[in-house]
């Protein structure tokens, strides 16, 4: 087990309520301060990069 991991499951869905919060929270932030035009610059700058990138070969693995 990791360090500082716990095995216990109500203690890992309050974290994960947290964590959840959180990126609401963030995620809200950046949709009230960035503009549409930014966000629309940031998905074709993430389009571009993703059609620029070597494709990748998936290998089906041996028996």
């Amino acid at each position: 087990m990791e360090e500082g991991k716990t095995n216990n499951p109500q203690a890992s869905d309050k974290e994960n309520i947290k964590d959840e919060k959180s990126y609401v929270e963030e995620a809200s932030k950046f949709i009230e301060e960035t503009s549409l035009d930014k966000m629309h610059e940031i998905a074709e700058a993430a389009k571009l990069k993703k059609l620029m990138e070597p494709p990748k070969w998936v290998f089906p693995e041996d028996p």
